[in-house]
């Protein structure tokens, strides 16, 4: 979880330096977000294959992997006095926002919960009732 919030963190950082003209600085930290966004997709592959976290961390890290490596490229490859061409900021973004999916399912999880046929809500009882339940069972 750390290394997918830095590695998002130095894409931002990024995309903000982009967007005030320090295409040197948003060049550098462009770099660091993809070394920070390998090591985080590695480890959500691990996660994912030792069945300890879900497939889609390791899904959406290694998008947003593969994203920020397109971002790098296409900046690395710009001619100064040409500008910046559009694919290194639009790859940023879609790197950014591949890193919010598994956020965006955690928000709206418990509505697609609900919305399952035959799901039920179950409702915690109170010891009166827990107690009449174990006697019951007993």
């Amino acid at each position: 979880m750390g290394s997918r919030l830095l590695a998002s963190a130095l894409a931002a950082a990024a995309l903000l330096l982009a967007a005030a003209g320090l295409d040197g600085g948003a060049f550098w930290a462009g770099l660091l977000a993809v070394a920070a966004a390998a090591v985080a997709a590695f480890a959500a592959a691990a996660d994912a294959l030792e069945g300890r976290a879900g497939v889609l961390g390791a899904v959406s890290t290694g998008l947003a992997l593969a994203c920020l490596v397109l971002g790098s490229a296409a900046r690395a490859a710009a001619v100064p006095a040409a500008g910046l061409p559009a694919l290194a900021t639009w790859a940023l973004l879609a790197g950014l926002l591949a890193y919010a999916a598994p956020l965006v399912a955690w928000v709206l999880e418990p509505a697609w919960r609900s919305l399952r046929p035959g799901h039920r809500t179950r409702r915690r009882l109170r010891p009166a009732e827990a107690d009449e339940f174990l006697a019951r069972a007993a």
